[in-house]
């Protein structure tokens, strides 16, 4: 057996494992939104422009469309949403 196979199986013998409580553990970190991707398709052309302009600019697509998102529809938090009749 190769050095590595060696390391790796003594490595999952049970005496050989630790074992961590995580249940009370808390990583003093502020609780963060769940993110999730925003899949468009567009003309690979203009992608390829948009890319390098944020490069040349030094931001990101991702902070350019969010802000054409707030700016056009507001954050959900600042929303008043009407009650259904």
């Amino acid at each position: 057996m190769s050095k590595y196979g060696d390391l790796i199986k003594k490595a999952r013998e049970p005496e050989n494992q630790e074992t961590i409580n995580t249940e009370n553990q808390k990583s003093g970190l502020p609780e963060q939104e769940q993110l999730v991707n925003l899949c468009i398709k567009v003309p690979i052309k203009e992608r390829r422009y948009w890319m390098s302009k944020a490069k040349e600019q030094g931001i990101t697509v991702t902070s350019v469309i969010i802000e054409a998102l707030n700016q056009k529809f507001g954050k959900p938090d600042s929303q008043k949403t009407k009650k259904p009749d």
